[in-house]
């Protein structure tokens, strides 16, 4: 008989759910007993833990090394290996594992390992003390689990994510809330207020059960923070509404967070993998126009509904790669969240460092403006980097949707060519930058066309390099002040004769002629477009 203190492996199978993990072996009709989860490491040893759960990252079904693998995990006394095969075969590996006497367990390819590792740790705290004694809801049905927690602890119950966003509350007759949990319920929001606030600040540097005084209007309340490892998924409230919840009620609270972080978990793995696959289906659209007929469906959009294509990124100057896409990915997450509540789920697809979003029309000329605006301003504050947002012009039909990417592009494009630090948050439209949106367009065209004659803008700078002169500087000043020798010298604080001598020696040096207006404009766009060029 396995003891009660610890966790099976059926119960935690169980608790997580076929789609999530799949015996690829029989499991054993005696109880598995499972002491931890651990993910392997290539060039680690292999830690001699019992009975506990081993997560066979980087590591091909179909791989010698698997086999080798599973053998010294049997050999250690593991309890089971979780693999992924992405197509690959497993049937050596299972027959390899019903010789060794180990589970082996496909995990679901579309979700994260750090993810899975988390649910599964969620689930071995939660399988006995909560499941099994109380009888736990199914995973992912959140609002049978508040009215769980509500019967058990004592009083109305919500549970939210960290952006105060109601996700499910109880509904158990005779147990009462106050107007501001009302009005929350009924926006799916927690209110704004300073009250607020100074709790859930409270909360998330505590680990167990806070008790909070009732508000001005209000009732006290139980909080706990819900969290898998270090990251925060969201807390639990109860109305203390007769002030008599005593420590029974507060450690009880405190031994549901665990199943409630399971039951978050596995709801944001399947938003994940739903998210996923409408930002396949976008990248789709954006890359080839032509499948629209196929795509729409499937994003829930009518093909010749007007839209507009929205553009962000992290305007970072840091040159680690790897914090630069990790800001992206949450770029990503914060822009596909807020387009969902305004718009529904149509999808975010990031490509390449640049977060896209395909707006629908919406009710005013302005509410996409505005929208870009406060997703910018949201994103800028949650991950402290400078982010950039560029609104494309509005097309009438998807089909039409490359040209208000390119746009959104150009917005982009602009706003980075801008001279000196980014700033925190910038936001633009097309039409609000179409002077510096042409010209970087241009900047792309000249430098995509080597064949183009280079003696104009990269020759002068080039001999101002070599020979200490200032030629590119005077050129492009006074061409800048409309051919103003005054305004020119001004500029550079210089005398007037001075200027006109340079430009007289530039022209027999380089062979332009600043009298002809085409030479002009040409060589004021490489020079002015030099930085953007590389020249």
């Amino acid at each position: 008989m396995l003891d009660t203190g610890v966790p099976d492996l059926g119960q935690v199978l169980d608790a997580l759910g076929s789609s999530l993990l799949r015996p690829l072996t029989v499991l054993p009709e005696r109880p598995v007993p499972v002491s931890g989860v651990l993910i392997f490491e290539r060039r680690a040893p292999l830690p001699p833990v019992r009975d506990a759960i081993l997560l066979a990252v980087g590591v091909g079904t179909a791989e010698a090394q698997a086999k080798e693998l599973l053998a010294s995990a049997a050999e250690v006394g593991y309890a089971c290996l979780v693999v992924k095969s992405f197509g690959e075969p497993v049937t050596e590996l299972v027959e390899a594992a019903q010789r060794s006497g180990i589970v082996v367990l496909a995990a679901d390819e579309a979700v994260a390992w750090h993810h899975l590792d988390a649910m599964i740790s969620s689930a071995l705290a939660s399988a006995v003390r909560f499941a099994q004694a109380a009888g736990a809801p199914a995973v992912g049905d959140l609002f049978a689990l508040a009215n769980a927690i509500a019967g058990m602890v004592g009083g109305a119950t919500v549970i939210e994510d960290p952006h105060r966003r109601i996700l499910a509350y109880s509904t158990l007759p005779g147990q009462a809330i106050d107007e501001g949990r009302r009005q929350g319920i009924l926006g799916l929001q927690v209110p704004d207020g300073p009250d607020y606030d100074e709790q859930y600040r409270a909360l998330v540097q505590m680990g167990r059960t806070c008790r909070f005084p009732a508000v001005l209007g209000g009732l006290p309340r139980l909080g706990v923070a819900v969290r898998a490892g270090s990251e925060e998924l969201g807390s639990i409230w109860v109305v203390d509404a007769e002030d008599g919840l005593d420590f029974a009620a507060e450690q009880a609270l405190s031994d549901v967070a665990d199943i409630v972080s399971l039951h978050l978990l596995a709801a944001r793995t399947a938003d994940d993998a739903v998210r996923r696959r409408r930002a396949d289906l976008l990248r789709r659209l954006l890359a080839d126009p032509s499948s629209v007929t196929a795509v729409a469906p499937q994003l829930g959009l009518d093909p010749n509904l007007p839209v507009a294509v929205a553009a962000f990124a992290v305007a970072s100057t840091s040159a680690d790669d790897v914090l630069a896409a990790h800001a992206a990915t949450r770029l990503a997450d914060l822009v596909s969240l807020h387009c969902e509540a305004h718009y529904g789920r149509h999808g975010c697809a990031l490509i390449d460092g640049t977060v896209y979003a395909l707006l629908p029309s919406g009710p005013s000329p302005n509410a996409h403006r505005e929208l870009v605006a406060d997703i910018a301003r949201r994103a800028h504050g949650a991950l402290r980097v400078p982010v950039q947002a560029g609104l494309g012009s509005t097309v009438q039909g998807l089909r039409s949707i490359a040209s208000s990417r390119a746009d959104a592009d150009l917005v982009l494009r602009a706003l980075t060519d801008r001279p000196g630090d980014p700033e925190p948050c910038q936001v633009a439209t097309i039409d609000e930058v179409w002077a510096s949106a042409t010209l970087s367009a241009l900047a792309q065209i000249l430098a995509a066309h080597e064949a183009l004659p280079r003696r104009l803008g990269p020759a002068v700078r080039a001999h101002d390099l070599e020979h200490g002169t200032t030629y590119a500087s005077t050129i492009l000043a006074y061409l800048n002040a409309n051919r103003d020798i005054a305004a020119a010298s001004h500029q550079l604080t210089v005398h007037p004769n001075t200027i006109r001598y340079r430009l007289s020696r530039a022209e027999e040096i380089f062979g332009f002629d600043l009298a002809n207006p085409d030479e002009r404009l040409v060589l004021w766009l490489r020079l002015r477009l030099g930085d953007q060029l590389g020249w």
